[in-house]
């Protein structure tokens, strides 16, 4: 079933303001039905965090709940989810239990009377990652122009007057205020040398980011460290800064080093994407 112009318009609509809003959201898409069933192959909808249907069809309440479900599940683990929803019946012919999930489909059990079924392909839309520097030195200019590679949306953080070198970011902010609400991943990287490095560390700690990364010799993350440490900031969170940023490659120039930063920060987003033993891959 194709969708009509005016369904295709009106979630092409939904799915722009949803992005603008940085929410994240699901699109159910059914692929295949069987027998009879209210959604037909095309039908698509759009689901909101929890699962609560935003726009679209793909069923009645028969289906809803096992694709709000799969919804939940795709948004909060980050990947797509195979739901295949089959009769009571045809479940337990094949040896399957609704909830169980085999060859990368999850099998759900369809109540309806039509006793038809259907599979339906749920893929997460998330916010774009954040990537949050602070500074405006060589390192931190860098690492702006390089992540423009990286669909990430970039924010700028300094005290004072913008650089005229300044490379085109999503924001710039004056000062350490960050915000990092909203994003499915969140990165703050340090760049600030010697800038109000103690400002924005602890500015970086406390904005709940996923990855914190400091710009700096160990020794004087060190001092820092021990400095926030004994001023109540937590010892845990400060182990868990990745200082010096980067993976080690020998980086010396600016740019070497911005390439050393992305480099483990795409490390940390792709670990938990990596298939697991025995998976291909």
């Amino acid at each position: 079933m194709t969708l009509s112009v005016k369904s295709q318009r009106r979630l092409e609509a939904e799915m722009n303001r949803l992005r603008a809003e940085g929410a994240a959201f699901a699109v159910a898409t059914v692929v295949r039905t069987v027998d009879a069933t209210s959604a037909k192959p095309g039908g698509k909808a759009l689901l909101d965090a929890e699962g609560a249907l935003i726009e679209g069809w793909v069923g009645g309440g028969c289906a809803r709940a096992a694709i709000g479900r799969a919804a939940r599940e795709a948004i909060a683990q980050g990947r797509p989810q195979f739901v295949s929803l089959r009769p009571e019946e045809l479940l337990e012919a094949e040896g399957v239990s609704a909830g169980e999930e085999r060859d990368g489909i999850r099998f759900a059990r369809n109540g309806c009377p039509s006793k038809g079924s259907m599979d339906v392909f749920v893929e997460p839309v998330l916010p774009q990652p954040r990537l949050v520097i602070c500074g405006a030195g060589p390192v931190a200019l860098a690492l702006a122009d390089l992540a423009a590679r990286f669909d990430l949306h970039r924010m700028l953080c300094a005290p004072g007057a913008a650089p005229a070198d300044l490379p085109e970011v999503e924001e710039v902010q004056d000062g350490f205020a960050l915000d990092t609400e909203g994003a499915a991943q969140r990165f703050v990287v340090v760049a600030t040398q010697g800038r109000g490095d103690e400002a924005a560390l602890r500015a970086a700690l406390a904005s709940g980011a996923d990855h914190v990364a400091f710009v700096g010799s160990r020794r004087k993350f060190a001092t820092l460290a021990g400095r926030l440490a004994a001023d109540g900031v937590d010892r845990a969170a400060l182990d868990r800064v990745a200082a010096p940023a980067g993976l080690d490659i020998h980086a010396i120039t600016p740019d070497e080093i911005a390439l050393s930063i992305l480099a483990q920060i795409v490390q940390w987003r792709r670990a938990g994407d990596r298939p697991k033993e025995g998976q291909n891959g």
